[in-house]
């Protein structure tokens, strides 16, 4: 998918702040770790990977202390994008236009948000599958709460382990694949900044919203300036 054109004049809208673009990367990084120390031990056709952790036991330590701290990033970044993420009207005859969007018919497509119905769906999906590998994790965990738990629900919650990551995998692969082909999304998690034409384009709610944003922001500086040259306030 084309992006719009930059203007070297346009200085762009923040799309995302410091603080989310880092934790945004400590979940991709985490959630890779995972995934390389979790496949030995779904199938030993991977068990070569964790050589990457200095072998198959520090690797069988690891996997679930990193599993927490993605859960910690996870948290956080669920609780600051819950708002943004909340289905509406215009989401659902976004995705029953989804030939439209795969075929970039955007013209054809309904307003669209800060985030649009793909990327709500991919935090719901994550909302629901991290708590789930979570709660599974700890019925598995060695040597710490394996050993209490009924043998079988520690197979119950071996299943539900392996099904909620796959799930989540095959989700972000369909988000990352998503942001490399909407040009401008990848670069905005790593500058933070997009073009106003990409924001219209592609989020032009939101657009409007940064829009109106910013003629307060003007009205209010005008404003103070009256203000403090003695000027009468318009």
């Amino acid at each position: 998918m084309s992006e719009p054109k930059r203007h070297s004049t346009d200085p762009g809208i923040l799309r995302y702040d410091r603080f989310s673009r880092v934790n945004h990367w400590l979940i991709a990084i985490s959630f890779v770790m995972l995934v390389l120390s979790g496949l030995p031990f779904f199938h030993p056709f991977f068990w070569s990977l964790t050589g990457l952790f200095g072998g198959p036991t520090m690797t069988r330590i690891l996997h679930p202390y990193i599993g927490l701290f993605m859960t910690l990033f996870f948290l956080i970044m669920a609780v600051r994008f819950f708002k943004v993420s909340l289905i509406k009207r215009h989401d659902i005859q976004w995705l029953k236009q989804i030939r439209d969007v795969l075929s970039n018919r955007d013209e054809r497509l309904p307003p669209v948000g800060k985030s649009n119905a793909g990327q709500k769906l991919v935090y719901w999906i994550m909302v629901l599958c991290v708590p789930l590998l979570l709660i599974t994790g700890l019925l598995i965990w060695q040597p710490y709460f394996a050993d209490a738990i009924p043998i079988t629900l520690r197979r119950l919650a071996s299943l539900g382990h392996a099904l909620a990551a796959f799930l989540a995998i095959v989700t972000l692969i369909i988000h990352i694949y998503s942001g490399i082909w909407v040009k401008g999304s990848f670069t905005a998690m790593i500058r933070g900044r997009v073009s106003k034409a990409w924001a219209k384009h592609h989020h032009n709610l939101w657009y409007e919203e940064e829009m109106e944003k910013e003629r307060k922001e003007r009205e209010m500086a005008k404003r103070q300036h009256q203000i403090m040259t003695g000027q009468e306030p318009k």
